[in-house]
């Protein structure tokens, strides 16, 4: 019995999940290749198997079993899981103030102008909102 999307993501599950996202329905042989490309430490086939049958249990991806090669994909939309995350980080790490967070985030780098009105033109929008 899957418990379906009942727990958060581990790094490693989200490593996986954005493989998914960015590419869709793949196989295990193609997540495997792509975190072998980005960790210079080789990752075992096996070992990305076992974390995506995992990650299957807990409902984070769906399989197609349709053909000989097991296809997975995200069972979990991308936003969410980042609003979840950011939620849970924000409560834990800044005690639920956003703007303690965005205070220490643009503190810490250096945003583009581009960010910057971004930035300014969510806050115009918030603004409207009230």
């Amino acid at each position: 019995m899957s418990k379906k999307n009942s727990s958060k993501p581990t790094d490693g599950e989200l490593e996986i999940l954005q493989i998914l996202w960015e590419h869709g329905s793949v196989s295990v042989r193609f997540v495997n290749d792509a975190l072998n490309e980005k960790y210079p430490k080789e990752i075992g086939y096996t070992t990305t198997l076992k974390l995506m049958q995992i990650m299957l249990e807990k409902g984070l991806v769906k399989r197609n079993t349709d053909s000989r090669t097991h296809i997975y994909s995200a069972n979990i939309e991308e936003s969410e899981t980042q609003e979840k995350l950011l939620s849970q980080f924000v409560d834990s790490a800044f005690r639920g103030s956003a703007m303690k967070m965005v205070m220490q985030a643009l503190g810490n780098h250096e945003a583009s102008k581009k960010e910057l009105d971004e930035i300014k033109a969510l806050i115009e929008k918030m603004e409207k909102k009230s």
